[in-house]
């Protein structure tokens, strides 16, 4: 591991993810509600309920807050009624502390739209906070002193209901329209166009403020991948049966060009992300990331680009990369289809789900899965077999005058295509919450438009 990445060393935390474990199968043991909607989302979707909730209730002084606090949790947040604490090590839920109510129980699931939640579901209740605010709540029902909840959650860290201001929904559009109607599809002009995101990331900023802005922006590009890609279109489908839309989402990943990787970084500076762990996939596959966060929308970003052995220890999201005359992986891949941010869209998302779970589901459905490039007890991922999209051919011309593709490789992507996207299968367990450091130059090798 690189000095870059020593303070991102995550562990697994397995006492504070049995934890939680053990709150959840209380509230459904206690919430007959609560039990079956964890029913339904295994069978249905795939995934497990922990990988939905947003908060956990507890009482003050209760068994569970002694033993969260030692399994690492911290506060977080004072009010005169709560604490909120939170593990910063791992990738769990957040635990709300009532210091006056030492028996409270409850669980809090996340979802995108209550009112769809609602709707499929056959509940019926009120809706606290306006649409598209920042954070809403519905209380679905208490059995047993056990109370469950249903949120929506948009890049904030509050637990009261949001009524915003007379002109936050027609902001919230208006944002959400801006962002969609960019010009991003020209292959002439990337330049302007890079520039133009970054003034309009700017320009949302101002009218939302950062956390809001960059969550807009990823629901729309998150919208955008998915037009394009048909197991998403599936899996997203049979999560929007129970109304629980994609509020599992574990991280978004954009592949660049050098040309525009500092560009793109920036323009998640601009949103409030930080840079996290930097990845580098070795010297055979040419390829690193820049992983990046915005702790406060709990939204993280994967960032691949081209990268030489010589650049695994500079700080390559600052400093603008040369042009180099071999394209690797993710060069090939932008030249093609155009960079991440602009035409091409989203490369993938990774969700939570059940892993062997959502590979057999999706198979029966004519959606089979590549070879898992982490298999571990605490952390595994797999692809979607890719999406072949159509490549114009006046760039595939381009790329083979260039020397950047052979003459017969020109040819198979006129007739076949190229790889495109993928939907990622991802199962994490006890809290981890980094990525894979190893095994990274297999999977670039496998989405490598030369070698599908």
């Amino acid at each position: 591991m690189t000095a870059s990445n020593a303070e991102f060393n995550w562990k697994c935390h397995p006492q504070a993810e049995a934890l939680c474990l053990k709150i959840l199968q209380a509230c459904c043991q206690a919430n007959s509600d609560v039990n079956k909607l964890q029913e339904d989302l295994l069978e249905q979707t795939s995934t497990r309920l922990l990988d939905w909730v947003d908060h956990f209730e507890v009482g003050g002084g209760s068994e569970f807050e002694k033993n969260a606090y030692s399994s690492g949790y911290v506060q977080e947040t004072v009010t005169a009624e709560y604490r909120v604490i939170v593990h910063p090590g791992a990738q769990l839920p957040r635990i709300v502390v009532y210091d006056s109510l030492p028996s409270v129980i409850g669980v809090a699931v996340s979802v995108e739209d209550i009112a769809d939640f609602l709707m499929v579901r056959g509940h019926y209740g009120w809706i606290e906070g306006i649409p598209l605010s920042i954070f809403r709540r519905c209380s679905i029902s208490e059995v047993n002193d056990v109370k469950f909840w249903i949120v929506e959650r948009r890049a904030t860290g509050t637990m009261l209901p949001h009524y915003g201001d007379e002109h936050s929904l027609e902001k919230y559009e208006e944002a959400k329209e801006l962002w969609k109607t960019r010009l991003r599809h020209s292959r002439e002009g990337e330049e302007e166009q890079i520039r133009h995101a970054l003034e309009l990331a700017s320009e949302l900023v101002t009218l939302l403020g950062q956390d809001l802005a960059a969550w807009i922006i990823l629901e729309c590009e998150r919208d955008y991948w998915e037009r394009r890609n048909r197991a998403a279109q599936v899996q997203k489908n049979r999560q929007d049966r129970l109304g629980m839309g994609w509020a599992n989402h574990d991280h978004h990943t954009f592949r660049s060009s050098r040309q525009h990787f500092v560009g793109l970084v920036r323009l998640f500076e601009i949103l409030g992300f930080h840079c996290r762990e930097r990845f580098y996939a070795g010297a055979e596959a040419g390829w690193g990331a820049q992983v990046m966060e915005n702790l406060r929308c709990k939204l993280v970003l994967f960032l691949d680009v081209d990268l030489l052995p010589e650049e695994v220890e500079i700080d390559f999201a600052h400093r603008q990369l040369q042009d180099v005359e071999k394209l690797g992986t993710v060069g090939l891949w932008c030249a093609l289809h155009g960079d991440s941010i602009l035409r091409s869209g989203m490369h993938h998302l990774e969700a939570q789900f059940l892993f062997e779970n959502l590979t057999d589901d999706l198979a029966h459905q004519g959606i089979a899965m590549m070879k898992p490039f982490s298999d571990f007890s605490y952390l595994k991922q797999a692809f979607t077999s890719p999406e072949k999209w159509e490549v114009d051919p006046k760039q595939i011309d381009k790329l083979q005058k260039e020397g950047k593709i052979t003459l017969e490789q020109a040819e198979k992507f006129k007739v076949e295509g190229a790889v495109g996207s993928h939907l990622e299968n991802l199962q994490r367990r006890d809290g981890y919450k980094g990525f894979n450091q190893n095994n990274v130059s297999t999977i670039i090798k496998a989405t490598d438009p030369r070698s599908s």
